[in-house]
């Protein structure tokens, strides 16, 4: 069953591509930075952006979602 059908393995995607892009961002700054207007990277950035500002909640996130698996 793909990650689109199952709500939690959705979560779970949507959790990694946020940490997966905070990280990034995090070692690569220019690169993402300058691309953000990019119709590849901008989702990459905004999930970037969601992971630096909300980083608690996130963390908070990640830690339900490894209890529950």
């Amino acid at each position: 069953m793909t990650a689109l059908f199952n709500f939690q393995s959705l979560l779970l995607v949507l959790l990694l591509t946020i940490c997966t892009s905070t990280y990034f961002h995090a070692t690569f700054p220019s690169l993402m930075d300058r691309n953000r207007d990019n119709y590849l990277v901008g989702p990459f950035w905004k999930c970037a952006r969601i992971g630096e500002r909300l980083s608690p909640y996130v963390s908070l996130a990640c830690v339900v979602m490894a209890v529950s698996v």
